[in-house]
Parts: structure tokens; sequence; C-alpha cells
């Protein structure tokens, strides 16, 4: 993948891992806004790689595949990107769900109460925003820094999600929450 005709640059997953533990530390709990925000910025960019990458395949614009080839095609522009395995799935029709036993973010050695890959979740928002054509939202449930055996990301538009969230605040499972809204 050729990165600097593309605006990106190759980064070292500890680099990443040390950049939020420095503003975890440094932060508090304000640390994942700041990594949302940051990876959120780089959709846009993000957005246009895959673009270029479908282009340099010979396949047609991301909104002019067919489902099932935009879901081929994503998961291996994100593993040749260097962020690791993808899964595209949904749960109970009521959001997307992205999977990944391997996603480049984590750090399983973090040793995190919650989920972390607050840089991916604003990434996420952005890049699949833009093939829906609409806002959305995503939430990791699942986060190999806590010990999961998979980081799971849920996209959705921001009320599906924000009551995802709520739910689990209160301490009950993302599936309970997802069953409320079917």
């Amino acid at each position: 993948m050729e990165l600097v005709n593309n605006g990106m640059l190759g980064l070292p997953r500890p680099a990443l891992a040390a950049l939020r533990a420095a503003l975890y530390r440094d932060a508090g709990a304000a640390a994942a806004g700041y990594l949302q925000e940051a990876g959120y910025a780089g959709g846009e960019t993000l957005f246009a790689a895959f673009r270029d990458w479908l282009t340099a395949r010979g396949e047609p614009a991301p909104e002019s595949l067919t489902l099932e080839r935009f879901e081929e095609m994503a998961t291996a522009f994100f593993h040749e990107a260097g962020w690791g395995s993808l899964a595209i799935g949904s749960l109970r029709n009521a959001v997307a769900t992205l999977d990944s036993g391997d996603w480049g973010e984590a750090d399983p050695a973090s040793g995190m109460d919650h989920p972390a890959c607050h840089f991916t979740t604003g990434m996420f928002a952005d890049f699949f925003g833009r093939i829906a054509d609409a806002p959305l939202a995503v939430l990791e449930v699942e986060c190999r820094s806590t010990g999961a055996s998979r980081c799971r990301f849920l996209i959705g538009n921001a009320e599906v999600m924000e009551h995802v969230y709520e739910t689990m605040g209160r301490g009950e499972g993302y599936d309970v929450a997802l069953g409320e809204v079917e």
C-alpha cells in the first residue's frame, strides 16, 4: 500500500500504545475523547486512501460496490494497512459489527478496565459514515486491551448507540440493549 501519496504514514503499534498510555496518564478520562477526535479527523484521508486502493485494483468506487464486495474489500484494506484482520457483520438487524482478534490499536498487556480502542472508534465513525452517507456512531463493546479475545465494535445511528451505551452503563450487556431496540 502506498502511504505517502495517500496522506498517510506508517505508525508502529507500540508507538500508538505508548501515546494512549501517556494520554491516560496525563489527561485521565479525557484521553478517550482526544483519541476519538484524532481518529475521526483521519477518517476522510483514510477513506480517500481506500478509494485509491480500490482504483489501483480495478474496483469501482466504494459506494458502487455490493455490500458483500464492500465487506471483502474493506477487510482486505484494513489488513493491508496494518490495522489487523476484520470481520464485518450485523447483530439483530440493529447495528453493524466489526470484529478483530488482532486489532492494531489493542494492547493486551495494558490491562485496561474498559474497551480502549478510542482512536479506532473515531476513525470508523468517519470512514463508515462516508459509505453510509449518514452520521454513524461507533462503540467498542469488547476489547483485547481488557483481556477479551477480540475487539468488537458496534456501528449504528446515534440513538441506537446511545441506548446501548446507557444500558451497558447500568451493567447490562449490549445484547440486552440491542434486543430492546428491535
